[in-house]
């Protein structure tokens, strides 16, 4: 079907543009029309249309993050769109209200296309399905679900908390890595500015001693010096070393390495394991109570989930009950659930109460997650302590040793 792009005045006088699909200028003109548009000029254009694209989009905010949609904005949109929905608002004037509020042009344009597509006789739910980078496929499946059975304005509910869950379990894992982060590269820094700075000042004076100096200050002034004269090559070695690792995490055998070493990384690896395991139990319970099939669940769940191991895991538990096995066997298949999680799911799959075991398994890992972050402090504190007395005590060895050394010569003489 060709692509028009139009201009138009909408119902308050404002200049309206962007592109639309129909069978003839007439057809168009006809769809804009029945929006309120008024179109003033009409033209047939070979460009397709692209997902969140609009000419008012300038260089600065494609290049920058206003050309994005973020979570709280989609977190917003799904909220707004439960409370007008329930209110009895009509889907298309709806969406017009979340236009004419939204802030963001590329938000904007997407609920344009929106408009125009249901317009044009599409679902909701394929719609949104020609912005696959705003909407992920699990919002899409529960969209279609809620479209099915109509209970629209309840699955745009569930999905404003479902991705407020998914948020905070983010941060969680954000504020866990953050703070060992932090210290390793203050390490790192205070490291680079001894052997650097400090360091060669002090090898200044002990050169001018002409005495046979200690194995550990000889072992940090040569250090020191290959620093100070290869800081270059060192830094070249650095930024490959980063951009090698990233290229290996954007392949896939290392993403999914990556991905499954991060659940064994000290103290922040059970926050990671947990975390990840909250955010897959709970999405589970959702597509289960918004009734998709459990394949499609599993499915839409495995897409998803923001770890290429936990991924595999969850596919695997798909093609296990697509197999016909149950989900209790193909649970403890995967081998990263423990025994408490797997009878909770052996008694769901006996009761029938899958979504309700789900959520308290979610509940159960998110309770374990609060506690692991506020006891991140104290489990790391001995670590760090332990990590700069030994740096402490190979700099007092190094460079203080000698001067006790040469200071109780110089007494006996």
């Amino acid at each position: 079907m060709p692509v028009f792009t139009y201009k138009g005045r909408s119902a308050r006088g404002e200049l309206v543009q962007g592109s639309l699909e129909g069978a003839d200028s007439g057809v168009v003109a006809d769809q804009l029309l029945n929006t309120g548009i008024t179109p003033t000029e009409i033209k047939i254009t070979t460009q397709a249309v692209r997902s969140g694209s609009n000419p008012e989009i300038g260089l600065w905010q494609r290049l920058t993050k206003e050309n994005k949609v973020d979570v709280l904005e989609l977190m917003l949109f799904s909220r707004q769109m439960y409370t007008l929905l329930k209110a009895g608002v009509p889907i298309m004037r709806a969406l017009a209200g979340l236009q004419e509020s939204s802030r963001n042009p590329v938000f904007s344009a997407m609920l344009q296309d929106l408009r125009e597509s249901l317009d044009s006789g599409r679902e909701l739910s394929t719609a949104l399905r020609r912005h696959p980078k705003i909407f992920s496929p699990f919002y899409l499946s529960m969209v279609q679900v809620g479209e099915m059975t109509g209970m629209l304005d309840v699955t745009f509910l569930r999905l404003y908390e479902h991705l407020e869950f998914e948020k905070d379990m983010k941060e969680r894992i954000k504020s866990a890595v953050r703070y060992p982060m932090f210290v390793l590269v203050a390490m790192a820094v205070a490291i680079v500015i001894v052997n650097i700075f400090v360091i060669p000042a002090f090898a200044k004076v002990f050169e001018g001693f002409h005495a046979q100096l200690p194995l550990m200050t000889r072992i940090l002034m040569g250090f020191s010096g290959f620093m100070v004269h290869y800081w270059p090559i060192l830094l070249a070695v650095l930024v490959g070393a980063v951009v090698a690792f990233r290229s290996w995490i954007s392949s896939v055998d290392g993403r999914y390495k990556w991905d499954r070493y991060k659940f064994h990384i000290p103290i922040a690896g059970r926050i990671i394991m947990k975390a990840t395991l909250a955010r897959f139990a709970r999405s589970l319970a959702l597509s289960f109570k918004s009734g998709i099939p459990i394949v499609q669940g599993l499915n839409s769940v495995a897409l998803v989930v923001d770890n290429e191991f936990m991924r595999s895991r969850v596919e695997q538990m798909r093609d296990g009950v697509e197999r016909g096995e149950s989900i209790l066997r193909t649970a403890t298949a995967t081998g990263v659930f423990n025994p408490t999680v797997l009878q909770m799911i052996a008694v769901g799959e006996e009761t029938g109460d899958m979504d309700g075991l789900m959520f308290e398994i979610a509940g159960m890992y998110e309770r374990e997650v609060e506690y692991e972050i506020k006891t991140l402090s104290s489990n790391i504190e001995p670590i760090m302590i332990v990590l700069l007395g030994v740096l402490v005590l190979i700099l007092a060895l190094g460079i203080f040793l000698p001067m006790w050394d040469l200071g109780k010569a110089a007494l006996h003489r």
